[in-house]
């Protein structure tokens, strides 16, 4: 079909836009790749920009064979796993009824749901909770406070009041239950959605520092975020001082072992995004909208 020259224009205006916007985004990376690569006296004198000077590798090599950053990243490769694994469970099973109308009280049980969306206990009390319950300082407080997220688990329920009721009456008079109802045929055909909310509780869990900041002070349950901003607060002679005792001829600059370290921490959630692209889109659009 044959475009007219307003509409050429606005593709114009919509490829030269997103181009634009994906360069912002991409442009940061770029350059803390070529900071992590480039030589002290580059990074320092404030010569790189998007290419590396002085090409070295030194970098990566004090960054992994670092004990501190290989004991966060394995915390956090723990947690995300973990997490997402009970959250996803937890929350399809709790939307699995409430997706049902025949449900007792379904409106109400909702409507409960959706305040403790809104309205939170608040800082304090959480932490007084966490702290009652011997939580404090331990790895299951950084994923059970969120195992059941309402806004996650209306998405899934949306796409459950999607699928024929035919199939469940099926099934129940093959003389199935509810559990085999929905482990062998709801959860099957629910992919999409169920890859999408496994994506978003991966990356939260991933990013999150803020919960392991209030609740944790040992420094062997530290996740990767909260350990690289601790490392982006520290000084630079403390940088300097351990990048010495590791290797006295290595030729990095505090810079670099930060932007070595803020890229690896991010390599590992971002292999996971062209394997869960797929579904991302029609996981969201489908248990979002209700007809």
């Amino acid at each position: 079909m044959r475009l007219s020259w307003p509409e050429r224009l606005f593709n114009v205006f919509n490829y030269s836009f997103f181009t634009l916007m994906g360069l912002t985004t991409l442009l940061p990376f770029v350059n803390l790749l070529a900071k992590s690569l480039s030589s002290e006296n580059a990074v320092v004198s404030g010569r790189v920009s998007l290419l590396p000077i002085d090409l070295q590798f030194g970098t990566y090599r004090f960054v992994l064979q670092d004990d501190a950053f290989l004991n966060a990243l394995r915390v956090s490769v723990t947690l995300t796993l973990i997490g997402t694994a009970l959250s996803l469970f937890v929350t399809t099973i709790t939307a699995y009824p409430l997706s049902k109308p025949r449900l007792r009280g379904r409106k109400w049980l909702l409507l409960l749901f959706i305040f403790t969306m809104l309205f939170s206990g608040g800082l304090i009390p959480t932490y007084l909770l966490m702290h009652n319950l011997n939580l404090v300082n331990t790895l299951p407080v950084l994923f059970l406070p969120a195992m059941v997220n309402v806004y996650n688990m209306l998405i899934i329920k949306n796409y459950f009041e999607g699928l024929p009721d035919s199939l469940e009456e099926s099934a129940k008079i093959d003389g199935a239950g509810n559990l085999r109802i929905l482990f062998l045929i709801y959860l099957p055909l629910s992919m999409p959605v169920l890859a999408t909310i496994a994506l978003f509780f991966a990356v939260y869990y991933w990013n999150d520092y803020f919960n392991a900041m209030i609740y944790i002070t040992n420094p062997s349950l530290k996740p990767m975020q909260l350990f690289l901003k601790e490392l982006l607060a520290a000084s630079s002679d403390f940088i300097r001082n351990a990048a010495i005792n590791a290797d006295a001829e290595m030729n990095t600059a505090p810079q670099s072992i930060q932007a070595a370290s803020i890229l690896v921490a991010t390599v590992p959630i971002l292999i996971v995004y062209p394997f869960l692209q797929k579904y991302f889109v029609k996981g969201v659009l489908v248990g979002s909208v209700k007809e």
